[in-house]
């Protein structure tokens, strides 16, 4: 096969998505947190379905339309950090051919290369030995064997070779996959994709489903690998922000080549531009000389510079669900969006000042066009949105660039981060000064979990057993017990301390009314000068979330 077309296109990615979909609770089970959340599969398979639905509808011969109706597919339907990026390769893919008919082997390969480019842009920090790493390494084995070979079928089947050696090698790239000896779970979910479109290439039936039980298996969750920077990490010690308007007597503006001198200043980067304006955002070291560069191109309309070692501290942490969409409101100045699981966490946060509460969290992720869909209908000319999980964060902002208002997100990753960014909420400030503000107040929380654990295995040094509590603090496992309150007690004695002023427990649908007020006694008795609150939060999974501030 010489060239590729857009029916035939069209087949690869209902087949790739029928892979992925038959083998989702394969790549649900590689998870190397034994949390009750390894949600990988779901949310690429949900993502990667909504693509294949839009594909389907469109098909035709033009494979350029084609790819495009599955761009826009998983675009709308990205769920959790795993979507957004399988959203974001083929997004780069189908940008590449948008005005072909129909393809050829170099064309075919330099649209995956493209799609690499596109996703890795996407990541704020992105971490080799995860989902990009397959995508790129198979990218670039695509492009070598397209130089020397003209079949379609030899460049896929490169792209799977390729693929499936690069996944065997995540291991040796992030140090919790070494741990236990496993592969990334987001490549293997990748990989799926791609044997599903050489199957179709080649006429063949899909490779066998993959039924390893969950006692046969310790992996690892991908998206833990992708979390955002940490204070310990920070290098570059400035989070810079500006906007320039573009002028036409400065010198001509090329965002590549912007971005590409911004890059050796700092991490972090994200520019993005339009015909009149260009908004960069970088942490470095030298400020002004990211100012300089700026001015190349225009006049400066917006300045910030924060120091993030003096405000900045580690927010790291740790079926189809459709959000429901809110009744349709006057048109209003201001609104707060955030996700939520449980009726009391919801009643809670829009006591405080939540316009409106998404239901979803730590077992199903809302998409990209659950959060669009909520935001349009709360009808309002400003929006924040808080994801209140590390696994949301990329959709909300993914949602954020299809939005015609206003908006952006305050990247909340827990409940308690939540809470705390939501009574900084300013509403006489400006969306960029409420960001600050409530990326501020967040950032002093510290938030502490109890769960139960899925199965065996050791993290850190900690033996764990299927079905004990874990003790969570600052996302990381510290205990496995088989009693609920010594685990609770535990996320206490790790987590407060004298400066500690307010500890709130909400408990959920596992836990006690009375298991609830004996862990405030125990507080109470040991830390005499914090104060304690207690909420019934209804959560399900979480039978312990502790807020300590």
């Amino acid at each position: 096969m010489k060239s590729l077309d857009g029916i035939k296109f069209a087949e690869m990615v209902q087949m790739g998505a029928h892979n992925l979909s038959q083998n989702a609770n394969y790549v649900d089970s590689l998870n190397v947190f034994p949390v009750p959340d390894g949600d990988t599969g779901t949310n690429m398979n949900l993502s990667m379905t909504s693509g294949a639905k839009e594909t389907e509808s469109n098909a035709g011969k033009h494979i350029g339309k084609t790819a495009q109706s599955l761009s826009k597919g998983l675009l709308m339907g990205a769920r959790g950090n795993s979507g957004v990026i399988l959203s974001q390769l083929f997004r780069g893919f189908g940008k590449a051919i948008e005005k072909d008919s129909e393809i050829d082997a170099i064309q075919f390969a330099n649209a995956f290369q493209a799609g690499v480019d596109t996703a890795y842009k996407a990541v704020m920090k992105p971490v080799e030995g995860t989902i990009l790493t397959v995508a790129r390494e198979a990218a670039a084995k695509a492009v070598e064997v397209a130089q020397e070979e003209s079949s379609i079928i030899a460049v896929m089947e490169a792209v799977v070779s390729e693929g499936k050696n690069s996944l065997d090698r995540t291991p040796d790239l992030l140090p919790v996959l070494k741990e236990v000896g496993v592969v990334d779970s987001g490549g293997q979910g990748l990989l799926f994709v791609y044997e599903g479109f050489l199957a179709s290439l080649k006429g063949e039936a899909l490779p066998a489903k993959n039924d390893a039980s969950l006692d046969d298996l310790i992996s690892a969750e991908h998206h833990r690998a992708q979390d955002f920077m940490s204070t310990e990490d920070i290098e570059f010690g400035y989070c810079t922000e500006i906007m320039v308007r573009l002028e036409e007597e400065k010198e001509p503006f090329d965002e590549a080549k912007f971005r590409e001198e911004l890059n050796v200043m700092g991490d972090s980067l994200l520019v993005v531009s339009d015909d009149e304006i260009a908004k960069v955002h970088i942490h470095s070291e030298t400020p002004g000389a990211v100012l300089a560069a700026g001015q190349k191109y225009g006049s400066l309309i917006k300045i910030k510079v924060d120091n993030m070692r003096e405000q900045h501290s580690a927010i790291v942490n740790d079926q189809d669900t459709q959000a429901p969409a809110p009744k349709k409101l006057e048109k209003h100045p201001y609104a707060v969006v955030t996700i939520a699981m449980g009726e009391g966490i919801s009643e809670l946060l829009r006591s405080i000042g939540a316009s409106y509460v998404i239901e979803g969290g730590q077992t199903m992720n809302p998409s990209t066009e659950d959060i669009v869909k909520a935001v349009k209908e709360i009808n309002a000319e400003r929006v924040l949105i808080l994801p209140n999980n590390k696994n949301i964060v990329m959709a909300a902002e993914q949602a954020v660039e299809l939005l015609d208002i206003e908006a952006a997100v305050v990247a909340t990753k827990t409940i308690p981060q939540g809470m705390a960014a939501i009574l900084a909420f300013n509403p006489e400030s400006s969306v960029a000064d409420n960001k600050d503000g409530m990326t501020n107040a967040f950032a002093h929380v510290k938030t502490g979990q109890v769960t139960f654990a899925v199965r065996d295995t050791s993290i850190d040094g900690v033996e764990i057993r299927k079905d004990d509590y874990m003790a969570l603090a600052e996302g990381k496992i510290i205990l496995s017990t088989p009693k609920m309150l010594d685990a609770a007690q535990k996320v206490v004695t790790d987590l407060v301390d004298e400066d500690s002023e307010i500890i709130t427990i909400i408990y959920g649908e596992d836990a006690s009314e009375a298991e609830a007020n004996e862990l405030a006694s125990f507080i109470e008795e040991n830390y005499p000068d914090a104060e304690v609150e207690i909420v019934e939060g209804k959560q399900s999974l979480y039978p312990f979330i502790l807020s300590i501030e």
